[in-house]
C-alpha cells in the first residue's frame, strides 16, 4: 500500500432546488444510458461486423471485452468516488467511454475493435457506479426511489433499444454509428455535470488499496472467461479452462485476505455483516444472472424463428420495455411515498420467474399477443426489481461507504450478468447441436454454415426442408434456456423474503436507520460499523 497525498473527496451536497436536482438527474440518466446501450446495441450488428473486419473466431471476444472491463473496475471507481469526489471521476469516466467509442468507430481489425470495447468498458464500469452514487449525494433515501425508478427505466429501455438502435443502424448507415452515437449524448452529459454537479469539498487523508484492487481484478477477470470462453471456444475440460476456474477460486480467497489487512480496502469485507447488503448482492447476482443470459436470445428467437428483420425484431420487445417503463416508475413513486421497499423484490422475482417459464412456452406457432403478455410479465418482474436493490444497499450504509457499497451492488449484477451471458450460450450451443440433428431428419446445411453463423438472410439460401428442420432446432433450444433460467428466478425469489426492512433515511448523510425485520448487530471495533444500526460517520446533511 502506498500513502496518497493529501486529496479533496466530496461530503453530501445540501439544499439543492429542486430544478438543479431534475437537470443533474438528466445528465446522470444520459450517462446510464451510454452504458447500459453498449450492453446490447452490438448483439444485431455482429453478423456485419464480422463480414467486414473478417475475425469470426473472435466474435464473441466484441461482447466480452465490454462486459469484463466493465465488471472489474466497478468496485474501483466506487471506492475512488468515495475517497476523492464522485464528480471528476464520472467526467473521467464519460472521457473514457467516449474516447473508446471513436476508437471503436474508427477500428479496421477485430482486435483493434475488442482492445477498444474493452476501453468503453472500463468507463462504463464509472457510468454506472457514478450515476447511481451521485444521487445518493443530492437525494434522501426517502426521496431517492422515485429517482432510482427513472434509472431503472432508462436501464431497461436502453437494454430493449439497444437491439433495435443496432439494427436500424446496421441496415440504414454503418455499423460505425452503433460507436459514434454515444459521441454527442456524451458531450451533452459531460458539459451539465461540469457545470451543474457541485463539488463540495473538503480535505482528508486516504490509503489507496493498490493489492486489493490487483486482485479482485485478476480474481473477476479468471471468473469471467472461465464461463465465457468455457463450453465454447474452448471444452470444459480443457487445460486453459480447468486453470482459469482453479486460479479465479485461489485469488478469491486471497482477496479476502488481503482485504481484512487493508487500510481502506476497495470492497471492505464488513459490508457482507450488513444483510441488506449481502442479501441484496445474492438477489442482484441471481437476477443478473438469469436476465441476462435469457433476454439475450429474444432477439435470435424473432429473427431465425419468426424471420424478422434486425430492426423489427428489435420492436418486438417493446412489451419488455414497456413492463420496465411502467413498474419501475411506478414502485419508486410508491416507494419514496410510503418508506416501504421490501415488498417489490418479492414481487419482482416472482414476476420474473412467471416469466421465464411463459417465455420457456414460446414456441413456433404462439401468437404475437401471447409473446407480448410473456413479455410484459418479465419486464413488469424487472422493474420491480433492478433499481430498488441499489436503494436498499444505499439505504443501509453510512454515506462514507456510499459509493463502494452501490459499486458493490452493481459489480455483483454485472458479474451474474456475465456469468448467466456465457453459461446460457455454451448451454444454448450445446443443445441446439442435438437439435439439428434430430430435426433435420437427413436434411444438409450448405457448406460454411455454421450454427454461430445463421442469419435471417442465410434462411434463404436452404431448401424447404433444412429451413424448417433449422428453425425448430433454434425454437427448442431458446426454449431450454429459459427453462433452465425458470428455476435460477425462483432461487431470486426465496432470497427476496430475507431482505430487511431498513427505514429509509430522511437526510443524504444521516445515519442507516435500524432494521425493523433483523436484530440489530454488534459493533465492528476497526470500522465502527453497526449493520445497520450505527450513527454513520459522515456529517449528517437533512434535506427533507
Amino acid at each position: 500500500m502506498i500513502d496518497s497525498s493529501t486529496e479533496l473527496t466530496e461530503a453530501p451536497i445540501p439544499n439543492l432546488s429542486h430544478r438543479r436536482v431534475l437537470v443533474i438527474i438528466g445528465a446522470l440518466m444520459l450517462g446510464m444510458l451510454l452504458a447500459a446501450l453498449d450492453q446490447t446495441i452490438v448483439s444485431t450488428a455482429l453478423p456485419t461486423i464480422v463480414a467486414d473486419l473478417h475475425g469470426a473466431s473472435h466474435l464473441s471476444w466484441i461482447v466480452v471485452a465490454y462486459l469484463l472491463a466493465a465488471t472489474v473496475s466497478t468496485p474501483l471507481w466506487g471506492k475512488l468516488g468515495d475517497q476523492y469526489g464522485r464528480k471528476v471521476f464520472f467526467q473521467a469516466a464519460i472521457v473514457i467511454f467516449l474516447c473508446g467509442s471513436i476508437c471503436s468507430g474508427l477500428s479496421h481489425s477485430m482486435i483493434e475493435l475488442i482492445a477498444f470495447r474493452a476501453i468503453q468498458g472500463l468507463g462504463a464500469g464509472g457510468l454506472m457506479v457514478g450515476t447511481q452514487a451521485i444521487v445518493g449525494d443530492i437525494v434522501s433515501p426517502r426521496e431517492r426511489g422515485r429517482y432510482q425508478g427513472l434509472f431503472g427505466a432508462v436501464f431497461g429501455v436502453a437494454s430493449i433499444a439497444g437491439p433495435l438502435l443496432g439494427g436500424v443502424f446496421v441496415e440504414q448507415l454503418s455499423w460505425r454509428w452503433i460507436f459514434y452515437i454515444n459521441v454527442p449524448i456524451g458531450v451533452v452529459a459531460l458539459v451539465v455535470v461540469a457545470s451543474r454537479v457541485p463539488g463540495h469539498l473538503r480535505r482528508v487523508h486516504h490509503v489507496i488499496d493498490y493489492l486489493g484492487t490487483t486482485v479482485l481484478i485478476l480474481a473477476a477477470s479468471c471468473l469471467v472467461l472461465f464461463t465465457s470462453l468455457g463450453g465454447t471456444t474452448y471444452r470444459w475440460g480443457s487445460a486453459l479452462i480447468i486453470a482459469l476456474g482453479v486460479a479465479g477460486a485461489v485469488l478469491v480467497g486471497v482477496f479476502a485476505v488481503v482485504e481484512r489487512r487493508a487500510t481502506e480496502p476497495v470492497l471492505p469485507l464488513h459490508l457482507f455483516s450488513n444483510r441488506a447488503f449481502s442479501v441484496a448482492s445474492v438477489v442482484g447476482f441471481i437476477v443478473g444472472f438469469a436476465m441476462f443470459g435469457a433476454i439475450t436470445y429474444l432477439p435470435a428467437f424473432f429473427q431465425i424463428v419468426r424471420g424478422e428483420s434486425p430492426t423489427i425484431s428489435g420492436l418486438q420487445l417493446l412489451p419488455l420495455m414497456a413492463g420496465m417503463l411502467i413498474v419501475s416508475i411506478g414502485s419508486g413513486q410508491i416507494i419514496s411515498r410510503t418508506g416501504r421497499y421490501r415488498v417489490f423484490p418479492i414481487i419482482g422475482t416472482a414476476l420474473i420467474t412467471v416469466g421465464l417459464l411463459l417465455l420457456s412456452r414460446m414456441g413456433i406457432g404462439t401468437s404475437s399477443v401471447a409473446q407480448a403478455i410473456f413479455m410484459l410479465v418479465l419486464g413488469m418482474g424487472l422493474g420491480a426489481v433492478m433499481q430498488v436493490l441499489v436503494l436498499i444497499v444505499q439505504n443501509a450504509v453510512p454515506y462514507s461507504e456510499l459509493g463502494v457499497a452501490t459499486s458493490g451492488a452493481t459489480f455483483f449484477r454485472s458479474i451474474g450478468g456475465s456469468f448467466g451471458a456465457a453459461i446460457f450460450g455454451a448451454i444454448f450451443s450445446n443443445v441446439l447441436v442435438g437439435n439439428l440433428v434430430r430435426h433435420l431428419h437427413g436434411a444438409k446445411l450448405p457448406i460454411g454454415l455454421t450454427t454461430s453463423s445463421i442469419t435471417p438472410a442465410s434462411l434463404d439460401t436452404l431448401s424447404a426442408a433444412a429451413r424448417h428442420g433449422l428453425i425448430a432446432a433454434y425454437a427448442q433450444s431458446i426454449q431450454t434456456v429459459f427453462v433452465i433460467a425458470a428455476p435460477i428466478g425462483l432461487i431470486a425469489f426465496l432470497a427476496a423474503w430475507l431482505i430487511p426492512h431498513v427505514d429509509l433515511r430522511r437526510g443524504v448523510g444521516s445515519a442507516p436507520a435500524t432494521s425493523i425485520d433483523a436484530p440489530t448487530a454488534a459493533p465492528d471495533p476497526e470500522h465502527g460499523l453497526l449493520a445497520p444500526s450505527t450513527a454513520s460517520r459522515a456529517t449528517p446533511t437533512n434535506l427533507a
